[in-house]
């Protein structure tokens, strides 16, 4: 099961830093997150980039066992 890493806002709308999801693509990954999390969640991910064990990744990327997808929200500051 791939582990799913969830930063900053992701983190906020999931409740959630970390889950476990069962799934063989990081589109697969995603539609469980928000089916788990929820519109909050959906509209983070919409401006969120998404890393497969340190590395950007699209969506037709395949996850294997004990790979990590990271959702890495848009940071603010100054």
């Amino acid at each position: 099961m791939a582990r799913l890493l969830l930063l900053g806002p992701a983190r906020e709308a999931a409740g959630t830093s970390s889950d476990v999801v069962e799934a063989t693509t990081v589109a697969h990954v995603l539609e469980m997150a928000i089916a788990r999390y929820g519109s909050n969640f959906e509209k983070v991910l919409a401006v969120s980039q998404v890393w497969v064990n340190g590395e950007q990744a699209d969506m037709s990327a395949k996850v294997e066992p004990n790979d990590e997808v990271a959702v890495l929200p848009p940071i603010s500051g100054g």
